[in-house]
């Protein structure tokens, strides 16, 4: 493209995420992409006819990552802490999937359209979503201004278990898949995939080169359910009615697991993994799985506090994401890296931004396209007004949202479905 159809954001200052921030800097896109990312003078010099829009006040940052979210939820309240704990929870949310095909198809389109909106005004443009109404989502997905790996949620486990080769056809189905759109696959959790089936899930995403994702040792419970299938996941099974007994076992929880199936082997992407012991940590360290941590669900439950910092500190790749709308109070994952800073104010506020940016699009595979702002990657930026020289600190400290956001180059009002 020539440099007449060059655009270049220059702000005070740019956040390129992989290196430090720049002071007068700027970001040359050309076909939606970052080309060149330099002090903003020299990138003027050297394009002389580009289209210059500046933020002279502000700070560019690459569109921030989402990386466990599920926006089919996005129409919900997530109200006081549950009383009746995780499982009980869990009870209440399959309540609400008992309606009519005609009731869950508005639900759904409803939700994503909501999810969609609020990605865009709190600075989203990439999420990881769990996606288990995939006929409905994908095709509202597919048409978004808003990059998504759309992981396929899976349950095969005791009656279910025979709808194991049908669902995940239907979840690896690609007929949606766009450029903004890529298929993942989602095993959902210990409790509600069997070992056999979690291993065809592996394997099959190993065939097809997909994005696997699974919910980890999301609680207490599910060494115990794994150990002897007792507990408050056996009673999720009870009030389903589709228990039966020949579900395997497992003695070492639920990351022990994972790692004999395979699943720290493979670059999977483990959602919470909230309860983790010493040799558990070791484990994850010498594997490729990557970790999301969702720190305002995490608090919403009552979880003891988090290992992310011991996790980071032995080399696993920390992201952070927000959940669902049923368990925090919206998708805004600024929010998420806001309470991440009253917890640990020590941790540097760049390795805090990363886990919602580079760290976040490795953890669901798009690191060669978002994450940050360089070159080669898609124009995907973000501006926040600054008026301190402490401009990623200001942002966590004060109560504010973008005020311009580009998705693949152009600037968007809003974006929605």
């Amino acid at each position: 493209m020539s440099d007449a159809r060059s655009l270049l954001l220059q702000a005070k200052w740019v956040a390129p995420m992989d290196r430090p921030i720049l002071r007068d800097g700027g970001a040359l896109i050309e076909s939606g992409r970052i080309v060149g990312v330099d002090a903003a003078n020299s990138l003027r010099a050297q394009h002389p006819h580009a289209e210059v829009i500046d933020y002279p006040r502000s700070i560019l940052m690459p569109g921030l990552v989402n990386a466990h979210v599920h926006l089919e939820l996005s129409d919900c309240d997530c109200g006081p802490p549950p009383t009746g704990g995780f499982a009980g929870w869990l009870i209440g949310m399959l309540r609400r999937t008992r309606i009519t095909p005609e009731e869950m198809a508005e639900k759904v389109t409803r939700a994503i359209s909501l999810g969609v909106a609020q990605c865009g005004r709190f600075g989203v443009t990439c999420v990881g979503d769990i996606s288990r109404q995939v006929d409905l989502s994908r095709p509202l997905l597919r048409d978004a201004r808003l990059r998504v790996v759309s992981f396929g949620e899976i349950m095969a486990m005791a009656q279910r278990r025979v709808l194991l080769e049908e669902r995940l056809a239907l979840a690896t189905d690609r007929r949606y898949e766009n450029d903004h759109l890529r298929i993942g696959l989602t095993p959902h959790a210990p409790y509600s995939v069997e070992i056999d089936a979690y291993r065809r899930c592996l394997e099959v995403a190993r065939l097809q080169q997909l994005p696997l994702a699974t919910h980890l040792a999301e609680t207490e419970h599910e060494a115990t359910f794994l150990a002897n299938n007792s507990g408050p996941f056996r009673d999720l099974w009870d009030a389903w009615l589709t228990w039966d007994d020949h579900v395997p076992t497992f003695s070492g929880g639920p990351i022990r697991l994972a790692k004999q199936i395979g699943l720290l082997d493979y670059p999977t992407l483990l959602a919470h993994v909230n309860y983790c012991d010493d040799a558990e940590l070791d484990l994850l360290a010498a594997g490729k799985a990557s970790v999301v941590y969702c720190p305002r669900t995490h608090a919403y439950f009552g979880h003891p506090p988090h290992r992310w910092r011991e996790m980071l500190a032995r080399g696993v790749n920390v992201a952070v994401g927000t959940d669902s709308c049923a368990s925090s109070r919206d998708l805004n994952l600024v929010e998420d890296l806001r309470l991440l800073r009253k917890l640990a104010p020590a941790v540097d506020v760049q390795s805090l931004w990363q886990m919602a940016t580079i760290r976040a699009a490795k953890a669901i595979r798009m690191e060669s396209d978002v994450g940050t702002i360089s070159a080669g990657k898609f124009a995907d930026i973000i501006s926040f007004e600054i008026t301190s020289d402490s401009p990623l600190e200001e942002i966590l400290r004060e109560d504010c949202a973008p005020h311009a956001v580009y998705f693949q180059g152009e600037q968007c009002p809003s974006l929605g479905v």
